[in-house]
């Protein structure tokens, strides 16, 4: 581990105790959230994305406002869900992005988990997919999306408006293609993955279970994933995130919120969109323990970015101590580097 950085899911709502209570407040307290994780040194400041959800949605905005206000700290997504994107708005939005963040951006992108809405990219008006979960229009958008990032030329010109030809999309962001992630839930999906040269972020879920421990199965995939990428001839050296639930118990507030219940937790086997799948556990212990279990977490050690999934409700206030706790009390042992050293790089193969 290299790396890492927090991933927030977004959520908002009236609930007792929470300290969101509206989208507004979700969006500003993750700005601040961002500004303050980069002072802390924290190299990633990543969000999820759902729709029909009190939850972050439509991304782009607020990953523009949080690369503005930010200096060093890469942004991103964990994951975009490519059934509901437009893919060449998307690929305008995504080098937007990249130009206005100078490069920091790890925009994650998959087919997506299940959603409230039954079929809820086809109210978004992207029908004909034959796939009860859209997974085959999900992956013909994502196909159409890294031709577009990549300058390939997607549309005829208008011999009125312009000399004849194609035409691609603008702006272009040069090497934009480096900075793009897929969400792979299994071995498969990391070895396609690894064929495309893109990047690899891998959650507390898979949707496997072949009875290893949860780690183990996500290192098998980490690897294999890296295989496929040497074998199919990519030069660069890739990125790849793991996310982890990891809390630090310093302060009698901790230990309230995560004490008892988090450190008998293990990991789980259930059914997820209809397919068998191994949930990672949550880790909270004091930074002692927490620097073992997370040593002896074969997946966390072989990723260069652990992504620390926060309980967002709690407030900025609450979340950068999380963050700050880790940063100083737990990362350094597992081989972090503070963004003030410079991007994140991957391990080489």
């Amino acid at each position: 581990m290299r790396a890492f950085g927090f991933l927030s899911f977004g959520h908002y709502g009236p609930v007792p105790g929470s300290r969101v209570r509206t989208a507004g407040d979700m969006l500003n307290q993750t700005i601040e959230l961002a500004e303050g994780a980069d002072e802390i040194g924290v190299n990633g400041a990543y969000v999820r994305v759902h729709h029909f959800a009190r939850q972050a949605a439509s991304p782009m905005p607020l990953l523009t406002a949080m690369a503005a206000r930010t200096k060093r700290i890469e942004v991103g997504t964990g994951v975009i869900d490519m059934r509901y994107e437009n893919p060449l708005y998307f690929a305008e939005e995504a080098a937007t992005l990249d130009l206005i963040a100078k490069n920091r951006i790890a925009l994650g992108v998959s087919r997506g988990s299940p959603e409230p809405a039954v079929r809820g990219y086809e109210a978004f008006g992207y029908t004909g997919s034959e796939d009860p979960r859209g997974a085959d229009i999900a992956r013909d958008k994502f196909e159409l999306f890294l031709q577009a990032i990549d300058g390939d030329q997607v549309a005829e010109a208008d011999p009125q408006m312009a000399p004849p030809g194609r035409l691609a999309i603008e702006p272009q962001s040069p090497g934009l293609r480096d900075r793009i992630w897929w969400g792979a839930g299994s071995r498969e999906t990391a070895q396609d993955t690894g064929r495309k040269g893109l990047n690899m972020m891998s959650s507390t879920l898979l949707t496997e279970a072949t009875g290893q421990p949860f780690h183990e199965l996500q290192r098998e995939q980490i690897d294999l994933y890296r295989a496929a990428y040497r074998e199919a001839g990519h030069t660069r050296t890739p990125r790849v995130a793991v996310s982890r639930s990891v809390f630090p118990i310093i302060t009698a507030e901790d230990e309230a919120y995560f004490g008892l219940r988090s450190r008998e937790s293990n990991d789980q086997v259930g059914v997820i969109d209809g397919m068998r799948s191994t949930f990672g556990k949550t880790y909270a212990a004091t930074p002692d323990r927490l620097i073992e279990q997370l040593l002896a977490d074969e997946a966390v050690m072989a990723a260069d970015t652990l992504m620390l999934t926060i309980p967002n409700q709690l407030g900025p206030e609450y979340n950068l101590h999380i963050l700050e706790s880790f940063a100083k009390h737990v990362a350094p042992a597992l081989g972090w580097k503070s963004n003030t050293e410079g991007p994140v790089q991957g391990y080489a193969l």
